[in-house]
This record gives structure tokens, C-alpha cells and sequence, in this order.
């Protein structure tokens, strides 16, 4: 959005998430402008490792930069984990703030990464494309990786019970990374954690599960207990559902890089959609990863609206 492209110029993003009142303005603009069914909260999934005493930045370009040597060095006996309610205040504020000035009817989307991606970020300092010392790290080191991840879990649970008393109406566990995994070490070194976190939560507010490249231990994945599963656009939703069973609920999943096309395919790619979809319930349309900064901001508001025309009544 070129209106966030403004503010971002004279804002370093860092300084954008924890000005309260920023947060929740950015929020609110890009609910109304797109004409969304609900608004995220505006925020970071790595503002919460933080609260483990690693260092946090992010590079103009380079994504974020984690120092987090010390820690991964350390034996987690004598960790002390600070207490998210006193560190992330701006994000509950912006989520008081956002809640207020939002229309009722909209619901209000909180947010955390899962375990599993927050603790790759911590072991890789950063982004990576191949997670080799994620991975190690669960084999070589299983005790500290079960450390590491009972740290983060408990951290998770507390920052979104905050989130939901600040107004957060549902929460949204982002495991982006997860899909680096085979479905046995996500089975055995990652979904029960993911389990803790959502079992926690589930009786509070509707829970989204958020993954990418989990189709091929995507039951398991589903298993973690949210009402909401998120399906990227490697996975057709009739064979996501299969998969899931018809009791839960789908968001998904189309592919960002269509966005970046004309309307003619842009509106093929959504029918396709809506006709798996058909009149069955429980159904979030969306993308199956985030908008491409290269997007025009036009065609994603021309998307919305024709979701809504084809759906209405139904």
C-alpha cells in the first residue's frame, strides 16, 4: 500500500511496532482501504524473543538479524525469561487501540509464531533457506531443543492470552517454517509443542494454524488441535479437507504470485477456488502466504470485492 510505503519512509520498522498508536493507525487504514472481512493486528512474530535476551534488528534489506551466540551457547538452566507483558505493552496497546477504533463487526486477528519457527530463527540467527542447524540442532542436542522449545511455548501462551485480554477476537499461530521438516521430526520434535501452545488457548478464542509446505504431513499437522487450518497453494482444498476431515475450518490458498497478473487470471484462480469450496462452511478465502510487496495494491481490492459478490448468500 503506497500509504504504508509513506509511512515506512520516515519510520524504521522496528520503531512502527512499538509505537502503540502507529501500529494500530497502519491496522486500521489497511482493513478499510482493502475493504477486509477482519484486520491483523500490525506487528512482528520475532518481537517475542526478545523476552529470551537475544538481540533483535532488522536490516534495511537484509530481513532480521538475530544475536542470539550467547544463548544457543548456554546450557537453559540458568535462563531467565522476561515477562512478555511488560516488554510487548506496545502490541496489547495497539491491540486496546485497534479494538476501539475498529467497526464491531470486524474482528481483530492476533498473532505469534509457533514454536518451532521462533526457535529456528533463534538457532539460525536469521532467515535460511536450508535450516541445517535447526536441524542439527534437533538431532545433536535434544535436550536443549526440548528446553529451547518449552521456553518458547510458554512464551507463546502467555504473549497471546495478552493479546486476547487486550481485544484480540481470534489468534492466528503462525508455523511458517515448518514445512523444512519431514512429517516424522515434526511429528516427534515439533507438533507437541505447537499442542501445548493451542490447548491453552483454544477454550478462549478461535485459534488459525498457519503453515507452508505441510501438505505432506498435513493430517499431523491438523492434529495440533486448532479450529483453523491454514493451507498454502501447493495443496488443492478438496484434498486438504480429505485430509483434515470436514469438521474444521480451511483458510487459504491462493497463490500470491497470481496478484501480480491481470484480472482475467486473477479472477479464473478465484473462481477456481470458490467452486472446490462450493456452499460447504468454514471457509476463510485468502492467500496461502503473504501479499508480495510488488503487488498492486489495486488488484487485491478488486479481489476482495469479487470474493464478496460471488459469495453473497451463500
Amino acid at each position: 500500500m503506497k500509504a504504508y510505503r509513506d509511512i515506512r519512509s520516515k519510520v524504521p520498522f522496528k520503531e512502527l511496532c512499538r509505537r502503540a498508536e502507529l501500529a494500530s493507525e497502519v491496522t486500521v487504514m489497511a482493513c478499510e482501504r482493502i475493504g477486509a472481512d477482519a484486520a491483523i493486528i500490525f506487528s512482528d512474530i520475532l518481537l517475542l524473543i526478545e523476552c529470551l535476551g537475544v538481540g533483535l534488528e532488522y536490516e534495511t534489506r537484509g530481513g532480521p538479524l538475530i544475536k542470539s551466540q550467547n544463548l544457543i551457547k548456554s546450557d537453559f538452566k540458568q535462563l531467565k525469561v522476561q515477562n512478555p507483558d511488560e516488554m510487548l505493552a506496545f502490541v496489547y496497546d495497539a491491540i486496546h487501540l485497534t479494538r476501539r477504533s475498529l467497526r464491531a463487526e470486524i474482528p481483530l486477528i492476533g498473532f505469534a509464531g509457533a514454536p518451532f519457527t521462533m526457535a529456528s530463527y533463534v538457532i539460525e540467527g536469521g532467515s535460511t533457506k536450508n535450516f541445517a542447524r535447526t536441524k542439527a540442532w534437533i538431532v545433536q542436542e535434544p535436550e536443549k531443543w526440548a528446553m529451547l522449545m518449552e521456553h518458547l511455548s510458554e512464551l507463546t501462551v502467555r504473549h497471546l492470552q495478552a493479546q486476547i485480554k487486550a481485544g484480540a477476537n481470534v489468534v492466528q499461530l503462525f508455523d511458517s517454517w515448518a514445512g523444512c521438516l519431514d512429517g516424522e521430526t515434526y511429528r516427534k520434535y515439533v507438533l507437541p509443542y505447537s499442542q501445548q501452545v493451542i490447548t491453552q488457548l483454544r477454550s478462549l478464542v478461535p485459534i488459525i494454524h498457519f503453515g507452508t509446505g505441510t501438505f505432506p504431513f498435513l493430517k499431523e499437522f491438523a492434529s495440533a488441535g486448532s479450529q483453523v487450518v491454514g493451507v498454502d497453494f501447493r495443496a488443492s482444498l478438496n484434498a486438504a479437507w480429505d485430509l483434515i476431515g470436514h469438521d474444521k475450518a480451511i483458510q487459504g490458498n491462493m497463490d500470491p504470485a497470481i496478484l501480480l497478473g491481470k484480472w482475467p487470471v486473477i479472477r479464473e484462480a478465484a473462481d477456481h477456488i470458490l467452486k472446490q469450496v462450493g456452499k460447504r462452511p468454514g471457509y476463510i478465502f485468502n492467500l496461502g502466504h503473504g501479499v508480495l510487496p510488488q503487488t498492486p495494491e489495486q488488484n487485491v481490492i478488486d479481489l476482495i470485492r469479487y470474493v464478496h459478490e460471488q459469495t453473497s448468500g451463500a
